[in-house]
């Protein structure tokens, strides 16, 4: 038995991923900023906590303005 990161809940290890060095209840595994289900080794990492590549962890996290699409993928100084 172990316990999720997320709900801290006991349970087999048929029902766990390993990400972040953690072990996760599979649906529990989800980006930090949109709820979106991830899949172990398919996702980022910050502070330990997960986010999907694309688009949260590159608008939080990546130069700025990435990610956004149209004029505001760039910026001009």
């Amino acid at each position: 038995l172990w316990d999720c990161p997320a709900c801290s809940i006991h349970t087999h290890s048929s029902e766990r991923v390993t990400s972040l060095g953690k072990d996760w209840h599979k649906p529990c595994l989800k980006c930090e900023k949109c709820n979106k289900t991830l899949s172990a080794g398919s996702h980022a990492e910050h502070e330990g906590k997960p986010y999907c590549n694309n688009p949260c962890y590159s608008a939080l996290f990546g130069p700025k303005g990435f990610g956004r699409g149209g004029t505001e993928s760039h910026t001009f100084k």
